[in-house]
This record gives structure tokens, C-alpha cells and sequence, in this order.
């Protein structure tokens, strides 16, 4: 495996700076660091971001995630490790990651339900944060980024290591 180019986040100066900001403002909304987790961890699969997936669960693993939900995450609707909340950021996640996929890519039954769960702030944590995760994998998959050598930078050595304690 080669990626394509150097993770293009790296090679405009100012980007990773930039897309890091964002994700950090997204970890302000009062959002469980275990439901963003899950959100990283649901984006990516439906994108198939090998980067994101090897470094979120590491991240979710940090933060005390359970192996059964990390191998379920996939598989919500069907498994009893999720929370009410959880599944509808789930489900959150799964609209606005695929807003082509369907005539009102977020329908308001989507939408109330995590109205139900999060808060004005939280909700927009929460679509910053699945944005975000989509910015990310869209990089690394356009441009093969190959998973774990990210994770060997000092970038993201420490990005993850301040990431447990946020």
C-alpha cells in the first residue's frame, strides 16, 4: 500500500492547525467523549476511512470503550450496548454522513429524536463533530492515506494523548 500524497492536511500550512480547531470546538459542545467517539468510529465506516477507524478506536479504547460496543458500532440497531442518546447520535451520524443516499437526507424523525436526547448546543456539537469526521475521511481516503502511519507522527502522538484527557 501507497498513499497517494503526503496527508494533504500537512501540506497546507495552516490546515491541520485549522481542521484541528474545529474538532476541538466541537469537544466543547457538552458532549460525552465516548458518543463522539462513536460518531468517529459510525462516519467512518460508512466511508471506509481505515485512518479514522485504527485511530478513533485507539482514542475510544483510551476512554474506557468496551470492546463489544467498539465491534458492534456497525451494527446499533441491532445490539443492546447503545443508550437511547447514543443511537439517535447514531443515527444523526448515518443521515448527515449520507445526505445523498435519500430525498430528505435528514428527516425530522432523525432529528427530533436527537432533539429529544441533546440539547441546542449538543446538537450543534454534534453536527460540527459528524462534519468534521467527514472532512477527515474525505482527505484520507481521496488521497489513500495508509492506516496507522499517521498515528507514528508526533502530531498525533500528541493529539491523542491530549485527546484521553479533554
Amino acid at each position: 500500500m501507497k498513499s497517494r500524497i503526503k496527508n494533504a492536511a500537512m501540506l497546507i500550512p495552516g490546515t491541520m492547525e485549522a481542521l484541528l480547531a474545529v474538532s476541538k470546538l466541537a469537544e466543547k459542545g457538552g458532549l460525552d467523549a465516548k458518543t463522539l467517539g462513536l460518531v468517529h468510529l459510525r462516519a467512518s465506516q460508512i466511508n471506509g476511512c481505515g485512518v479514522c477507524l485504527d485511530m478513533h478506536t485507539k482514542m475510544a479504547k483510551q476512554l474506557g470503550e468496551t470492546e463489544e460496543r467498539l465491534m458492534t458500532v456497525a451494527a446499533w440497531r441491532d445490539t443492546p450496548y447503545f443508550t437511547d442518546a447514543e443511537r439517535a447520535a447514531l443515527a444523526l451520524t448515518e443521515a448527515e454522513t449520507r445526505l445523498a443516499d435519500r430525498p430528505d437526507p435528514v428527516p425530522d424523525e432523525i432529528w427530533n429524536e436527537a432533539a429529544r436526547h441533546y440539547n441546542e448546543k449538543e446538537l450543534a456539537a454534534l453536527v460540527i463533530a459528524i462534519a468534521t469526521i467527514n472532512v477527515w475521511n474525505r482527505l484520507n481516503v481521496t488521497t489513500r492515506q495508509i492506516a496507522g502511519e499517521w498515528m507514528k507522527s508526533a502530531e498525533a502522538k500528541e493529539w491523542v494523548e491530549t485527546a484521553a484527557t479533554r
